[in-house]
């Protein structure tokens, strides 16, 4: 691929990068919520984790950390299982009524800090 067709690729793709990638400003910081429900997936894929919580209320989709933030706080992939009852803090996005970005995870007793 030559210099000129590899630059007219990158605009294309870049508001796509763009709005994959959400900025903070989306969550509102003045309702913190504290969540207690079942893991129904778990996901620790780049750019954010992600884990879809049942509560008596709804199903929330959880933002989490990036897998390598996660990783080096102590908090493993396989220490998240389908079924297991996990406890969450953390802010509710200001359109999406289902999402929250954590700012904290406890499981099996133990919390991670994930900001």
């Amino acid at each position: 691929m030559d210099r000129r067709t590899l630059v007219v690729a990158l605009l294309f793709a870049l508001p796509q990068l763009a709005h994959a990638h959400h900025g903070w400003g989306s969550y509102d910081s003045d309702r913190p919520l504290r969540l207690v429900g079942t893991v129904e997936k778990v996901s620790f894929e780049n750019p954010h984790g992600i884990l879809i919580l049942k509560t008596p209320e709804k199903i929330w989709e959880v933002v989490l950390a990036p897998p390598f933030r996660m990783i080096a706080r102590g908090l493993q992939e396989h220490m998240i299982r389908i079924g297991d009852t996990v406890e969450v803090m953390g802010y509710p996005h200001r359109s999406r009524e289902v999402e929250l970005r954590a700012e904290w995870i406890k499981v099996n007793g133990t919390i991670t800090q994930l900001r």
